[in-house]
């Protein structure tokens, strides 16, 4: 009989996952959760706590983002339209590659004329091992159906329009984009970006690296969400993360096209007019901007540069 799904045992094939998966929390033993964080501090903690019920991270998992800070950039393109199919990208600071992700999405790097979108599976199994036991056998069944609206439910910190964002398609005629990454640290391949990894940014060397693969050897928009190793010490990693942007700035002259966009990463301090000085003097327009994805004990705000100018001769055509 056609539309129904029938066992010898006479149990549906979604009753016998949702055993097996229970069973299978059981097994690995998510049940005595407590027992494994006698070891850690305080801190360590109150860290992983926070980590593990923060709505953002859960949803990156569920939407296939390599880490929770895809929805900064998502929620500050959908305010701002930084991104849009045919631009040349280049993301500083890319690894693990959560902003090259939205990147080419957003820029039709693929070429493909639409966003990828995860395979329901791995998403139902996603959100399987973010959510303890009992929470599998009360949603999981719904997940069944009605996977947009599920994670909607259970991330309502995250607006709808970012939980939806897999499932729209770009004309297909969108021109094509071009998204080059950079990074000190290794960042694994990614469908439609360029990597150059291991990388200093701020080195001569990757400079003119990032010129020869850069088509045309110019960017439209400078994506940084660039950060110093953290010392601790407040001022002295504030201070250190200006001083990035401020060397990643002077380079646009040479990478970034008249009329480009320059976003980066900063930390609240004494250093942060500075930069928004020289922001000022090299575009027209400058805003500081705190995604809701940003946690709000963090001091991390964003500038965010709209059409460049540069100073008078240093802009080259």
């Amino acid at each position: 009989m056609t539309g129904q799904i029938l066992c010898a045992s006479c149990q549906s094939p979604g009753t016998r996952f949702l055993k097996l998966v229970c069973a299978s929390f059981q097994r690995k033993g998510f049940h005595t959760a407590r027992s494994h964080c006698k070891n850690r501090t305080g801190a360590e903690h109150l860290w992983l706590t926070r980590h593990l019920r923060d709505p953002f991270v859960k949803a990156a998992k569920v939407e296939s983002y390599r880490c929770r800070s895809a929805f900064k950039l998502l929620e500050m393109n959908e305010r701002h339209q930084i991104l849009r199919p045919g631009l040349q990208v280049l993301d500083c600071g890319a690894a693990p590659g959560a902003w090259s992700q939205v990147a080419v999405q957003k820029v039709n790097a693929t070429g493909t004329g639409s966003l990828p979108v995860p395979s329901p599976w791995t998403s139902r199994l996603l959100v399987a091992f973010c959510w303890d036991a009992c929470a599998v056998v009360n949603i999981l069944a719904w997940i069944f159906v009605d996977i947009p609206a599920a994670t909607s439910l259970m991330f309502p910190a995250v607006k709808p329009g970012y939980l939806r964002a897999l499932a729209f398609e770009q004309d297909l005629s969108s021109p094509v984009g071009f998204v080059l990454g950079v990074d000190l640290l290794h960042i694994f391949p990614l469908e439609g970006a360029t990597f150059l990894c291991p990388a200093d940014v701020t080195d001569p060397r990757t400079s003119q690296r990032i010129l020869e693969l850069l088509p045309g050897g110019r960017a439209d928009v400078i994506l940084s969400d660039m950060a110093p190793n953290a010392t601790g010490v407040r001022d002295l990693d504030h201070d250190r993360l200006i001083s990035l942007c401020l060397s990643l700035l002077g380079m646009t002259p040479d990478i970034l096209h008249p009329g480009g966009t320059f976003l980066c990463k900063t930390w609240a301090g004494s250093q942060s007019r500075e930069l928004q000085r020289r922001l000022t003097e090299e575009f027209q327009r400058v805003r500081i901007i705190k995604p809701e994805a940003s946690r709000k004990e963090s001091s991390e705000v964003y500038f965010l540069a709209t059409q460049y100018h540069g100073r008078k001769g240093t802009v080259k055509q």
